[in-house]
């Protein structure tokens, strides 16, 4: 398949899946909120989350959005291990504890009083330099990581992925694409960082459409095979590859034949 023609494959299957609720995607649960705030939150929390059916994500943030009395921002800057700890006791989500949870809400809460807000967390570790984002996450979770205290259990790491082991971050990238990309789906609170900047959020559904579509070499689905599969989409769209990760990975889900587009 010729580049043009591709393009044109990625485009259509970009228009059909752009609008608000295109599709069944734990991305709708950051709709539910106008404050800055709460959406940033929602959102590191949800992407933390999103592994296993989209289902099951959306149940999970459901019960403890319910929890929380629907209010991210004011429950995690007053959140305290000791007195809350209790409220999340059921709060385990497939291989994550509940004191996965604590934990990293711990650190969110204590990142809020330190930096301000996420953003600025992350705005810290951004420069004018910055090629794409991978420093400025690298820098971002291990803040997160660092700052978690307590029992840590062995999958508490999972929740925030870190570039520096050479992961995909996929779920990490994920959360960058929703902040930083606008339009429908995405929030665009981030949008200072660049859409040029971002990664492609690579998960088992992308990884097998780019391999199908020869987008890829690479066979190992690692941080390398998500900036191989970044470069190529920028020869679409410069300033803004990432657009065509939500079409591309619900196409996947649904097992659609892109080819017959």
């Amino acid at each position: 398949m010729n580049h043009y023609v591709l393009k044109e494959l990625l485009d259509v299957l970009y228009s059909s899946y752009k609008h608000k609720f295109s599709s069944k995607d734990p991305v709708w649960n950051l709709h539910r909120f106008s404050d800055e705030r709460d959406i940033e939150l929602v959102a590191l929390i949800t992407s933390a989350y999103a592994y296993g059916s989209v289902d099951q994500i959306n149940s999970f943030i459901e019960k403890l959005l319910t929890k929380i009395g629907n209010k991210p921002h004011e429950f995690t800057i007053n959140f305290g291990k000791r007195k809350d700890k209790k409220h999340l006791r059921d709060m385990y989500y497939r291989f994550n504890s509940a004191d996965d949870l604590v934990n990293l809400l711990t650190s969110l809460s204590a990142i809020i009083r330190d930096y301000g807000s996420l953003k600025d967390l992350f705005f810290s570790f951004l420069s004018d330099e910055s090629v794409t984002v991978i420093d400025a996450l690298r820098g971002f979770s291990t803040v997160i990581n660092s700052n978690a205290s307590g029992l840590k259990g062995d999958y508490f790491q999972y929740l925030v992925s870190n570039p520096a082991g050479g992961s995909a971050c996929k779920r990490m990238n994920l959360f960058l694409r929703w902040m930083v990309r606008k339009d429908e789906i995405d929030t665009g609170l981030w949008n200072e960082a660049g859409t040029h900047r971002l990664i492609m959020p690579v998960d088992t559904h992308i990884a097998r459409i780019s391999k199908k579509l020869k987008l890829v070499n690479r066979k190992t689905v690692d941080l390398k095979f998500a900036e191989e599969l970044t470069a190529v989409l920028r020869k679409f769209d410069a300033v803004d590859p990432v657009k065509y990760d939500f079409a591309l990975c619900h196409a996947g889900m649904e097992k659609r034949n892109i080819r017959d587009l």
